[in-house]
């Protein structure tokens, strides 16, 4: 139908006031050479400048531009959670608002959806950023993201990507997730591409991102191991550990009293003893633990309607 949305576009905004109409007026540029039906989602993340106030006059003159305020700053992946929760368009895009990125990348991005793919992925090859406290770390986290879940890709940080809607409206996102999107979607079968992004030196503002950030990708990244693997089997994770616990506690135990009656090692002074003894708590506790995984999974199957954050204000939407 002809009134239906082709492209949404989200963009996530935390006191970007500087860089907003120029922003706008570059994204409407690029817009314009699609020839079809689009909107524009900026999500407020308790932004604290005036940056409400500016996307709300951008939204009195363009019913095109939605916007989504937040009671208070949530993060990143709550913001794109939110846009991505309201975009209509069967092909959503995502960007930053500070300008790093650029509109005119929008119609190659379009370009591999068209061509059969469910998810483009920017890659900042000329990256404008500091090298030891950004790029660097970055290049080790996506080195390592890349090797535990199998999807290579050289820049899963980049804030530009361009998503079929039908299996991005599939993935539930909560804590600091949404740079495992690409694995998320691979798990579903989607087909992925990575293609070079242009990527401009900051502008205006300052950098969200922190080195302590890398740190805690790779906790994440664990997590998201996890999910991938044993989401829907939690039982085979920590039932296999336990097993590897009882199965090691049986044979420090074979051992002591091997000790024992072989060469009359009193069993009291024999650690191996004690250290059977652990192992087979242990394993009991995983095995445990599998079955109360197993109940959790359940009613997080079953509870898939909660949201993350809370919205304080819709315009146009």
């Amino acid at each position: 139908m002809a009134n239906e949305i082709y492209l949404s576009l989200v963009s996530p905004v935390c006191n970007e006031e500087p860089s907003l109409k120029e922003l706008y007026a570059k994204i409407k540029k690029a817009l314009g050479a699609i020839d079809k039906k689009s909107e524009i989602i900026f999500v407020d993340d308790g932004s604290s400048d005036n940056s409400f106030r500016l996307l709300r006059e951008l939204a009195a003159n363009d019913d095109g531009v939605k916007i989504v305020r937040f009671i208070r700053n949530y993060g990143q992946t709550a913001a794109l959670a939110a846009g991505f929760d309201l975009a209509q368009g069967e092909v959503i895009i995502q960007m930053d608002a500070d300008l790093q990125d650029d509109p005119e990348d929008i119609p190659r991005f379009l370009e591999k959806i068209n061509e059969g793919y469910d998810l483009v992925v920017g890659w900042r090859k000329n990256r404008q950023d500091r090298y030891l406290t950004k790029t660097l770390p970055s290049k080790i986290a996506n080195a390592i993201i890349s090797r535990i879940t199998k999807v290579k890709l050289h820049d899963y940080g980049s804030p530009m990507k361009a998503y079929r809607s039908g299996i991005l409206k599939n993935i539930s996102l909560y804590g600091e997730m949404h740079r495992f999107i690409p694995a998320y979607m691979a798990w579903h079968g989607a087909k992925i591409i990575e293609i070079e992004a242009t990527h401009h030196a900051r502008q205006f503002g300052q950098t969200k991102y922190t080195l302590w950030k890398t740190f805690k990708v790779i906790l994440d990244v664990i997590t998201v191991k996890f999910l991938l693997n044993y989401i829907n089997r939690p039982m085979h994770f920590f039932g296999g550990a336990g097993f590897f616990a009882l199965a090691a506690s049986f044979l420090t135990l074979a051992a002591a009293l091997i000790l024992k009656f072989g060469y009359q090692f009193n069993l009291n002074r024999n650690p191996l003893l004690l250290i059977s003894v652990f192992l087979a708590i242990v394993g009991v506790m995983f095995i445990l633990l599998g079955l109360l995984a197993e109940i959790l999974v359940r009613v997080y199957f079953a509870a898939q309607n909660k949201q993350s954050y809370i919205v304080k204000e819709k315009i146009n939407l």
